[in-house]
């Protein structure tokens, strides 16, 4: 199975191309896509989309695992994300991949062990078990490696909820993910 992990942004995406078998893991490729910030946003949008479509057409993914969305203080940059993650999910669904997302927390825990780890920590993590060498790399493209990991590995939290029935309410929902967090003996803030 091939799955794509997307850490999109309004100005530079990260993205991941990991094959997963039963011996593991082989990075096939990861990157960013940099979308020139004095352009406007539809052009930014066709031009992250395009070279997606690009790669998309070369490994043929299954699988698209993206973040998930967290709460912005400006409303402005979260339209302008939700933008770039609707165009990703548009363009990915076309080709009848899955979709999953991971919040930050999720991917995380899945990757260090530690659902409040930096960037930085994460990258080292990714790259360590992955058997990938430390560069100049973007965290944008290692948070995408570390996506698609998690979508390849799920933390038992993730697996809970996939098995967990779901509910119209979303207090039901919110009070589900609580309860879940503290069985796996995290303080909740």
């Amino acid at each position: 199975m091939v799955i794509l992990g997307i850490d999109p942004g309004s100005i530079t995406t990260g993205y991941a191309f990991l094959e997963q078998s039963g011996k593991g893991f082989k990075v096939l490729e990861y990157g960013t896509f940099h979308a020139p910030a004095n352009r406007d946003l539809e052009d930014r949008l066709v031009h992250i989309v395009t070279e997606l479509e690009a790669l998309l057409d070369k490994y043929r993914p299954d699988a698209l695992a993206m973040e998930g969305v967290f709460f912005a203080k400006n409303a402005k940059s979260a339209l302008v994300l939700g933008h770039i993650r609707g165009a990703v999910l548009v363009a990915c669904c076309k080709r009848g991949m899955s979709f999953n997302e991971y919040p930050p927390k999720v991917v995380k825990q899945s990757v260090t062990g530690d659902g409040s780890a930096s960037k930085e920590q994460v990258a080292n993590m990714v790259f360590a078990q992955l058997g990938i060498e430390k560069g100049d790399l973007p965290l944008d493209a290692s948070d995408a490696l570390a996506i698609a990991w998690t979508h390849g590995n799920p933390p038992p939290l993730s697996l809970a909820l996939k098995k967990a029935p779901r509910t119209r309410k979303k207090k039901a929902s919110v009070n589900q993910w609580k309860d879940l967090i503290k069985k796996m003996g995290v303080e909740i803030q």
